[in-house]
C-alpha cells in the first residue's frame, strides 16, 4: 500500500517478467489503474525465489517506477506467486449456533478462523482457504449459510499449503526491497479473477495459464474453486526442446517459437524455411516450419496430458460446461487452442479480461497483466470486505453501549451519532 490509504499495490511475480500494478476504487465503486510496471525477471525459477539478491534488485526497480508515477512512497504490497510444490488439504470442522438456532457471519468466522489454525504438512503453510459447503442439521447444503435457522453447522474446506520457506524467501527479498510484503495468492487464482466469467465458474471451466517456468490451472463448479494445481514446467522447456532438436543457441530457439511457432505439426508449411544465421564459423542452418511444429506439438501434447490428469484430480471433470479457459504468452500460437481442445475433449477459448478498469482499457488486453490485474481486485475487495467489518462492528459496539444507557443520555448520543455521521458524509464529498 502506498502512503495514500485508499490505495492498492499489487505484484505478479513470474518466471519471465514481474509486473507490478497500483489502482484504487472510485467513488462509482469501479477499478482505476494508477500506475503499471513491467521488468524482466530474474531470480526466480519456476516460480519460486532462486536467487535473492537479483530478485530484490528487479523489485527495486518496479518499486521505484511505480513510486515515481505515483509521486508516492509505497510501504506495503499484495503479492501472487505461482507456488511450485502447492498441496491441498482437505478440513472438515462444525460448530453448534446460537440460541436462536440461526446461522451467524459469528458463526462462519469461527469455523474459518478454526480452518486456519489447523496444523497443517510440517514445514507447509496454509496460504488460502476457500469454503467447499456447509451443512446446516446433516441436510441442507448450502454456499451461503448465513440467516438459514439449524442447530448444527458443518463447515469443508479446501486448504491450500506451499513449503514455508518459499514465504521466507520472498519476505526476505522485500526486506532488502523495504517493502513489507501484506498478503500472498497463488496466481492461477488471481488470473481466475481477470479471465473467467461468473457464468463460467458457475458452469464450470478451467483457467490453465501456460507460464514460463510453469503452467498452472484453476478449476471450477457450481462457482466454487475445486482443485489448483501447478505443473513445473513450461514454456522454456519447449524452448529447450527447440535448442536441442535444432542444435541452435537458445535465444535462436526462443525467437523461433516465439515467431514461427505452431502447436499442430500437420498445418504446418513444409515449403516454408527459416534460416539461423551463422555463429562464430558456423554456416547458417535453415529449419523448416513443419519441424519446429512438431518439436513443439510434441512438448504441448505432454504438458496438456499433466493438464488432464490435475482436470481428473478435481472431481468434476464430467462437470465443466464452459471448457478450459487458456492463458499466458503461449496461448498466442498458432493452432495452440485446437490442440488443447482436441487433447482435453473440452471446449476451449484464449482468455482475456472480463473485467475492466475505468482508464487504460486497450492496455489491459494484454496477457502479461491478467494476473496482476485479478490479484489487484481481489485486494480491492478484500479492504473493502474489512472496512465493511469494521464499520458493522463499530455499529454492534455503539448499540451495545447505547442499551446500558439512560433515556435521556441515548437521546443525546443519538444527536452525537448523527452529527458524527453528518461528518463522514462531508468528509467523503
Amino acid at each position: 500500500m502506498a502512503s495514500n490509504s485508499n490505495l492498492s499495490v499489487v505484484i505478479d511475480i513470474g518466471t519471465s517478467k514481474i509486473v507490478g500494478l497500483a489502482g484504487q476504487k472510485t467513488e462509482e465503486g469501479k477499478m482505476g489503474i494508477l500506475a503499471v510496471s513491467k521488468v524482466p525477471s530474474k531470480g526466480v525459477k519456476r516460480g519460486v525465489v532462486f536467487n535473492i539478491e537479483e530478485l530484490a534488485s528487479c523489485l527495486k526497480v518496479v518499486i521505484a517506477d511505480l513510486e515515481k508515477q505515483l509521486d508516492a512512497e509505497i510501504t506495503g504490497v499484495e503479492i501472487a506467486f505461482a507456488g511450485q510444490q502447492m498441496k491441498t488439504a482437505d478440513y472438515r470442522g462444525y460448530r453448534y449456533t446460537s440460541d436462536e438456532g440461526v446461522v451467524s457471519d459469528f458463526d462462519i468466522n469461527e469455523l474459518y478462523n478454526e480452518a486456519r489454525n489447523y496444523k497443517v504438512e510440517q514445514d507447509y503453510r496454509t496460504i488460502h482457504i476457500v469454503p467447499q459447503s456447509f451443512v446446516i442439521d446433516d441436510e441442507i447444503r448450502e454456499l451461503s449459510p448465513v440467516g438459514i435457522t439449524g442447530r448444527k453447522l458443518e463447515a469443508n474446506y479446501k486448504l491450500f499449503i506451499v513449503p514455508e520457506v518459499h514465504i521466507l524467501n520472498f519476505q526476505r527479498v522485500f526486506e532488502k526491497v523495504g517493502v513489507n510484503i501484506e498478503g500472498i495468492t497463488l496466481s492461477p487464482l488471481a488470473i481466475s479473477e481477470s479471465a473467467l466469467s461468473e457464468d463460467e465458474k458457475e458452469n464450470g471451466a478451467v483457467l490453465l495459464d501456460i507460464g514460463a517456468g510453469t503452467t498452472k490451472l484453476a478449476v471450477f463448479h457450481n462457482s466454487v474453486l475445486k482443485h489448483v494445481a501447478v505443473i513445473p514446467f513450461g514454456g522454456d522447456v519447449v524452448t529447450k526442446d527447440i535448442r536441442e532438436g535444432c542444435s541452435i543457441l537458445l535465444k535462436w530457439a526462443e525467437q523461433l517459437k516465439v515467431k514461427y511457432g505452431e502447436a499442430l505439426g500437420d498445418f504446418a508449411d513444409e515449403q516454408k524455411v527459416v534460416t539461423i544465421p551463422g555463429h562464430n564459423g558456423w554456416e547458417p542452418k535453415e529449419i523448416t516450419f513443419k519441424s519446429l511444429a512438431f518439436i513443439i506439438q510434441a512438448r504441448m501434447e505432454e504438458i496438456i496430458d499433466n493438464v488432464n490428469l490435475q482436470i481428473g484430480k478435481s472431481g468434476v471433470e464430467e462437470k465443466l460446461g464452459f471448457g478450459v479457459v487458456v492463458s499466458g504468452g503461449t496461448a498466442d500460437m498458432s493452432n495452440l487452442i485446437s490442440l488443447v481442445k482436441f487433447r482435453t475433449g473440452l471446449d476451449a477459448r484464449k482468455a482475456f479480461p472480463v473485467i475492466h478498469p475505468v482508464n487504460r482499457r486497450k492496455e489491459f488486453q494484454n496477457q502479461d497483466l491478467l494476473t496482476a490485474f485479478g490479484l489487484l481486485k481481489m485486494t480491492l475487495e478484500k479492504e473493502e470486505e474489512s472496512e465493511s467489518i469494521r464499520t458493522k462492528r463499530k455499529k454492534e459496539k455503539k448499540k451495545k453501549e447505547n442499551n446500558g444507557l439512560s433515556p435521556w443520555r441515548k437521546a443525546i448520543q443519538g444527536v452525537l451519532d448523527y452529527i458524527d455521521d453528518d461528518n463522514d458524509d462531508l468528509a467523503m464529498n
